[in-house]
């Protein structure tokens, strides 16, 4: 799998600070979601889909590290690629870069959920598209 590398420019709002003047912890979990959105978004798999077709994305795990402190108007790039796809099973890295320097690095481990059944299922071609994938192994 030679993955696509998806780019969410954005900045970092004081609304994202901690009392000290840092990103606060959950607000990493908040920007990784939003470039997570703008990806399934710009690639055919956004809300409309979600609900024309009952199938939609769900977090089964995360694993984040955080690497560098991030400060209110940082300008930073939010970094998203596909490492894996098993079966149900997928799993994406997500970077936040600021001016060539990782300051968190996380892995997502999701599946495609089907709302009516409440179960995950196996990825359609047209959610493997939008993810940067071609097939699963």
């Amino acid at each position: 799998m030679n993955p696509k590398v998806f780019s969410y420019p954005t900045y970092i709002k004081e609304v994202h600070l901690d009392v000290y003047g840092h990103m606060n912890n959950a607000a990493y979990l908040i920007v990784f979601e939003e470039a997570r959105w703008d990806l399934l978004t710009k690639n055919g798999f956004g809300l409309q889909k979600i609900s024309e077709t009952g199938l939609g994305p769900t977090i089964l795990e995360v694993k984040l590290k955080y690497l560098k402190e991030l400060k209110a108007r940082d300008q930073v790039d939010i970094q998203s690629r596909l490492i894996s796809y098993q079966r149900k099973i997928g799993v994406l890295e997500q970077t936040i870069v600021r001016a060539n320097e990782i300051c968190a690095h996380a892995e997502f481990t999701f599946g495609l959920f089907d709302l009516n059944q409440r179960k995950l299922v196996l990825p359609t071609s047209e959610w493997l598209s939008a993810m940067g994938a071609s097939q699963v192994t």
